[in-house]
């Protein structure tokens, strides 16, 4: 880690990363995408060649989480009181104006819902590209659409009302068959804010189509992700990944990182980990058994079926906190565009043709 001084004359968003992590994302032809609320940026990283990676941060207001639907080429992003949709169009990219010939792919604004401040955490496309949102605020996963803020589909059973309280710090869904079925949260408590006094040791998994807890004493779980048969959970306050067997509620340990973990995705053999840095200034992070090692924020690559290490990116500058990792197959340089700069209006899709304005047809 550089000192004080250094750190102020590196580059925003500068890191370190281990020599193989390169030429792995060559191998697996992917691209990482991350939000991070604290620095207010969705971030692609790329691999540029087998030595180095590259990055492409966009601004976003308090971006939370990812939704993709890579065979359709749709994205979603939670943003502070927006859901942004995007499309890709690998016409667009290619004929971006700026860098013609650079990006292999474009996500392009598409629809925006207009939610209102609900602390929204994992988004997920569902059945019917039916949006899936966990809305945090109001203790309750929900759909999206253009009909209303939000449409309740379902919440634990120990909440008694839907009240703008953040009562048990709902934040994690996990989807299969296209429906939520398993959701975290940091407790089981009816009262506005309740989780946060025994925020290390009163998690709990739950299981939406039952409605019952399958596992609970856990450490800030976060990101409930299935793959295959498996459900795997990440324990913030311990920075460990666990297996939960969802038929005893029992769980093993696969792997402990040095690190407050949140935000993860499988692809193929590799789990992609968030790793953020502790505010030491938090009166509920300082309670954290492990806050003095919790000093890095980045990625940790995982290759799961032997639970080791494959690779490491590291922040050095700009990056303290990650909430939630996408992985975008077959895309070596994506870009993206927001709706700050008024860059995505001259970016014209229809049916079968993509424009530029003032161009001809590209397709």
């Amino acid at each position: 880690m550089k000192n004080t001084q250094d750190q102020k004359a590196l580059a925003p968003f500068s890191c370190n990363y281990t020599p193989q992590l390169p030429e792995l994302l060559l191998k697996l032809g992917c691209t990482i995408g991350i939000s991070t609320y604290q620095a207010g940026k969705l971030i692609f990283i790329s691999p540029k060649d087998e030595n180095h990676i590259i990055q492409l941060p966009r601004t976003f207001a308090k971006p939370m989480g990812i939704a993709l639907d890579s065979e359709k080429g749709k994205m979603a992003l939670a943003t502070k009181d927006e859901i942004i949709t995007f499309r890709n169009s690998n016409d667009l990219a290619r004929h971006y104006p700026k860098s013609p010939g650079k990006y292999d792919a474009l996500f392009m604004p598409r629809a925006t819902f207009h939610t209102g401040p609900l602390d929204i955490h994992d988004l997920n496309y569902g059945h019917n590209n039916t949006l899936y949102a966990v809305n945090t605020l109001f203790s309750c996963i929900v759909t999206i659409d253009d009909d209303y803020n939000f449409h309740p589909v379902w919440k634990p059973p120990f909440i008694d009302k839907l009240a703008s309280e953040d009562r048990c710090h709902l934040n994690g869904m996990a989807l299969k068959d296209g429906q939520p079925k398993y959701a975290t949260a940091f407790n089981r408590g009816n009262s506005m804010q309740s989780w946060r006094e025994n925020i290390t040791s009163s998690g709990i998994i739950m299981d939406v189509e039952t409605d019952q807890i399958i596992a609970e004493g856990l450490a800030m779980p976060h990101s409930p992700r299935l793959y295959g048969n498996k459900l795997y959970v990440l324990l913030s306050a311990t920075g460990e990944l666990i297996e939960v067997d969802v038929e005893s509620g029992k769980h093993k340990t696969v792997i402990k990182l040095d690190g407050f973990v949140r935000g993860m995705d499988l692809y193929r053999d590799y789990l992609f980990i968030g790793l953020s840095r502790l505010r030491k200034n938090s009166s509920t992070f300082a309670k954290l058994d492990f806050a003095d090692k919790a000093n890095q924020a980045g990625i940790v690559v995982v290759h799961l079926p032997t639970a080791s290490v494959a690779g490491k990116i590291t922040y050095q500058t700009s990056l303290d906190e990650i909430y939630d990792i996408r992985i975008f197959p077959e895309m070596m340089r994506p870009n993206i565009m927001n709706t700050i700069k008024p860059d995505h209006k001259s970016g014209l899709m229809i049916p079968n043709a993509t424009y530029w304005a003032k161009n001809k047809p590209t397709s």
